[in-house]
């Protein structure tokens, strides 16, 4: 009798001592998820300037971004997934961690995905020219292809030398194009063409990853979000994910609006995107993050899993611009971003911690994004990510004037650039709003809201153009 009273005493104490741990470790969590919600940073800081702490639901109304999802994984498994603010603000439907946003091109690492089975089948190989393997559609050679072809791989590290960068999408009520007729230019995006040299020089690319999926609908002989859900969304345990487009009915109530940066609705709530594997995914922070979780799984652990380890290393080694077979691939990272009309998004997982994040935003201002990184990267002690810093430096009107003037930046419009208070604005069609630029150099300025570099070119002390990031405008006035 004692001995049973004693072991059933013990069964109690174990069965408390746990649930106090248990609650313990759940205020541990909470607290931190507290930190980070109070601890946003901006992702530019200006030497000299004092850095603020942003709450994020209130940074949320101050940047007029809608709403915002977040998901966690630490010690490879999700540790917290949250909503903040509006998934839908006409219909008062707030954003939770069910709710669905578009992913943008974060979709072309997932669509990379079933590249690499094939490939690891034996049904295609990643260096083989990409019409060995077309058959509804070839893309036409021409002076560029003679030496080289485009490959499975040249157009998963975006060094295919194919044209159109990225997709507007499409409004309901649109007629929206198919694939092959997006290719052909019988959309409302330009023909997607060879126009240098494949494997001569890094250029992103959408039109080569929809070129990718067309080739595996025909190597399938099924549409592509089928054997995306099949083959890849489901075994990566994504199955309330989807790559249809239009987005199915069935998924109307808990997907989220996509706004303008001016706060208005995206024509017919969200756009659509034919070109699936560049653009369509459609997703829950949740369910993303399970791709990273397993690919760094792998990574981290050498061993087989849903795609053998030997290609999941030659996956993440970066190449040009460190794009990997897929992913982008830097020294502490590897992940990807995404941008789809009214939609912004990151994923971002760790090579060395078993650690992953997913943050996705109803709105074109994605800028919330970086700074709940830094905040999470700070709170778990992360490497790589940091904020954009800068210096204002000093300049007479004298040495602003010869930059004044319009530069041509061609299908971007033209940029009227005059002289602003300490700095130089940018007007004209090339903005819809006008950008501040604040000088750091000589001929260097940066976006005082986004800290882009802007950098005058000149020539023989002539001012020729205006470069930011790959876009360069002449000179014209």
């Amino acid at each position: 009798m004692m001995k049973n009273t004693f072991l059933l005493f013990l069964s109690v104490f174990l069965l408390l001592s746990c649930a106090d741990e248990s609650e313990n470790e759940k205020k541990k969590l909470n607290e931190r998820i507290t930190r980070i919600e109070n601890g946003l940073q901006p992702n530019l800081q200006i030497q000299g300037d004092s850095i603020p702490a942003y709450n994020i639901e209130e940074r949320l109304k101050e940047l007029g971004i809608p709403g915002v999802s977040i998901a966690v994984i630490n010690e490879g498994q999700l540790e917290w997934a949250k909503g903040y603010g509006m998934a839908d603000s006409s219909q008062n439907r707030p954003v939770t961690p069910e709710t669905m946003f578009l992913a943008g091109s974060i979709s072309k690492p997932v669509a990379a995905l079933r590249a690499h089975q094939l490939a690891e089948e034996g049904t295609i190989s990643l260096d083989s020219n990409v019409n060995n393997y077309l058959s509804s559609w070839q893309l036409p050679d021409n002076e560029f292809t003679v030496k080289e072809k485009v490959t499975t791989r040249r157009m998963l590290n975006h060094t295919a030398g194919l044209t159109v960068w990225g997709f507007p999408g499409y409004d309901r009520g649109d007629t929206i194009p198919s694939p092959v007729e997006v290719l052909d230019g019988k959309g409302n995006t330009d023909e997607v063409r060879v126009y240098k040299e494949p494997g001569e020089s890094w250029m992103y690319s959408g039109g080569g990853y929809t070129v990718m999926q067309v080739m595996l609908e025909d190597l399938e002989a099924k549409p592509f979000s089928e054997f995306m859900q099949d083959k890849v969304l489901n075994p990566l345990g994504m199955t309330a994910s989807t790559f249809e487009n239009p987005l199915p009915e069935r998924h109307h109530s808990i997907a989220a609006t996509g706004y303008r940066s001016n706060g208005n609705e995206v024509e017919g709530k969200w756009p659509i995107y034919p070109e699936m594997a560049a653009a369509g995914l459609w997703t829950t922070p949740s369910q993303l993050i399970r791709y990273a979780q397993e690919i760094q799984k792998i990574d981290q652990t050498k061993e087989d899993g849903f795609l053998k380890a030997t290609t999941v290393a030659e996956m993440l080694t970066p190449g040009m611009e460190g794009h990997g077979l897929g992913p982008v691939v830097g020294e502490h990272t590897f992940g990807h971003g995404g941008a789809d009309e009214g939609f912004r998004a990151d994923l971002t997982a760790w090579k060395e911690h078993p650690i992953a994040v997913v943050i996705m935003v109803n709105s074109d201002n994605g800028s919330i994004i970086k700074e709940i990184l830094l905040s999470i990267a700070k709170e778990y002690g992360l490497p790589g990510i940091e904020p954009m810093r800068r210096t204002v430096g000093s300049a007479s009107i004298e040495e602003r004037t010869p930059l004044i003037g319009t530069y041509d930046f061609g299908n971007r419009g033209e940029a009227i650039i005059a002289i602003k208070e300490n700095g130089l604005e940018i007007t004209g069609t090339f903005s819809e709003n006008p950008i501040m630029l604040l000088p750091e150099s000589k001929n260097k300025y940066f976006n005082q809201n986004s800290g882009t570099y802007y950098t005058f070119l000149v020539e023989d002390d002539v001012v020729t153009g205006l470069q930011f990031w790959n876009n360069i405008g002449e000179k014209i006035k």
